[in-house]
């Protein structure tokens, strides 16, 4: 293990903390509640963010770019998604500081107070869809399929770097429909988008979901998402995706003429990730020698360090070698550093980039060169073998997706291993606390009895997964008469 960090099994939480230090993702800022974001961390967000938009426009989707700021009487219009925010919202009063006049630096213009106040952004259904009223007149100006990257603000009380911070980065979709049929279609869409970015990218396995009314997004009609479990037992929203209904069109009279030539609300849809999906990685596959990041994602995926010594000759051999194997590796699309720093010894950049969770590392030196090898180290394993300088660059490429498969595979092992069934009470919480992953459970489909159960365990109800069987039997708390069971777990 490596010195520098606390072990998963000694203190999980602070592990977490070192490790997203330490391995050069995050920062804490002078600002309380928000985080600096490290290049390295910025490059694994780049990476996410790349693939997303190219699965999202794929489906048809565009990047627009809305305010930052909302005018509060927007959040008024509808009445569920206020509430759900309210606690949550930064709030802009004064335009203008002036110098204090005491000599105190600066204060604010008491002069200088807006009409209306603004809000920062927690979310934009309601400034896009005051936008919306003006796009939208007839069935042919339909669908909006619009995306954004941006920004946002919840103020948050408990913090933690990438999973809860009060400003975070991350995508919102929000599209406009002439049916409710087309609008459920895309929320499904844009789940099955998470799901197999998930999956195939992030190399972290989900179950697909709905939410309980207590769950639901503020305005949602239904909340579908995505949930993960990590290394700790406990569980993670992913992705979630919401068909808003004609909330938010009746909210701001966003109208059509229909094919009819009847007027209509327009039926909607919103959808996002955000940078905790950083954390998700950091915590579903690191070790407790630093980072283990998926190839696909990885902002480096090989390291070429030379093993030098006093020979100038065959420290010439070594660079020429190895910027003949960057060159092959860069032709296939690798990301690949030669890290020939000579201020630093091959056995602390081992470790340094072990920490880093780059996934694969290549040591060259004289010797390997006279045998025509080198020798490869996998992230993912710790696994060491020598190969061949003829064809490497094919070598490691498919070395890269076997890594990928990997550690999607000992995540989806992990994961299956901790769904379990309870029973009764004693058993659902006896699981709680001794093995913690997703407690398959009866419940007897009530908000106060969800409340309850979160109340006495501080477990929640993930998900209904949908791929769920019927299943007659009764609520673990109650005893009332229960159709299905659906997922709890304790969660981030």
């Amino acid at each position: 293990m490596s010195e520098n960090l606390t072990s998963r099994e000694q203190d999980y939480s602070q592990w977490y903390n070192d490790l997203v230090l330490k391995g050069g993702l995050a920062d804490y800022s002078a600002v309380r509640g928000c985080m600096v974001i490290k290049p390295h961390g910025y490059a694994l967000w780049e990476n996410m963010q790349q693939q997303l938009d190219r699965m999202f426009k794929e489906t048809g989707h565009q990047n627009a770019y809305f305010p930052l700021f909302i005018p509060k009487s927007y959040l008024s219009k509808e009445a569920a998604h206020v509430d759900g925010f309210a606690k949550e919202c930064a709030v802009v009063t004064h335009y203008r500081l002036k110098n204090d006049p005491n000599g105190n630096g600066v204060i604010v213009d008491p002069e200088a107070k807006l009409e209306e106040e603004l809000i920062v952004r927690p979310t934009s259904e309601t400034i896009i869809w005051s936008t919306y009223k003006n796009w939208v007149q007839s069935y042919r100006d339909l669908p909006i399929l619009v995306n954004q990257w941006a920004n946002v603000v919840r103020w948050e009380m408990r913090t933690r770097l990438f999973l809860r911070t009060a400003e975070f980065l991350w995508q919102e979709g929000h599209t406009a429909h002439a049916t409710k049929e087309e609008a459920v279609a895309e929320t499904r869409q844009m789940l099955d988008v998470y799901a197999q970015f998930a999956e195939e990218y992030m190399a972290l396995p989900v179950i697909r979901g709905v939410k309980t009314a207590n769950e639901r997004f503020a305005g949602a009609e239904d909340t579908y998402c995505i949930e993960a479990l990590m290394q700790d037992g406990k569980a993670l929203q992913a992705g979630t995706s919401h068909f808003l209904g004609q909330n938010f069109a009746k909210a701001f009279d966003v109208t059509f003429t229909d094919k009819e030539n009847k007027i209509e609300h327009v039926w909607a849809t919103s959808w996002g990730v955000s940078t905790r999906l950083v954390g998700a990685i950091v915590m579903a596959h690191g070790d407790d020698n630093g980072l283990v990041l998926p190839p696909r994602l990885a902002p480096l995926q090989v390291v070429i360090v030379p093993i030098y010594n006093k020979d100038a000759a065959a420290r010439e051999k070594i660079d020429n070698a190895v910027n003949q194997l960057k060159q092959e590796l860069q032709a296939k699309g690798i990301r690949v550093k030669y890290d020939n720093d000579d201020t630093t010894r091959p056995g602390w950049k081992f470790a340094e980039y072990e920490l880093r969770g780059v996934p694969v590392r290549i040591a060259l030196g004289a010797r390997d060169l006279e045998n025509n090898q080198a020798e490869v180290a996998r992230r993912d394993t710790k696994e060491k073998a020598s190969y061949s300088l003829d064809g490497m660059a094919d070598k490691i490429g498919s070395l890269l997706e076997e890594i990928q498969a990997n550690m999607f595979a000992k995540a989806k092992a992990y994961r299956d291993e901790h769904i379990t069934k309870a029973e009764s009470w004693d058993d659902f919480v006896k699981l709680l606390d001794e093995k913690g992953g997703f407690i398959a459970a009866h419940w007897d489909g009530t908000g106060e009895t969800e409340d309850k159960i979160k109340e006495l365990t501080k477990a929640t109800i993930r998900c209904i997964p949908l791929n769920n069987e019927q299943e007659e039997g009764k609520c673990i708390l109650t005893g009332k008469p229960s159709g299905q069971r659906v997922l709890f777990a304790r969660a981030y």
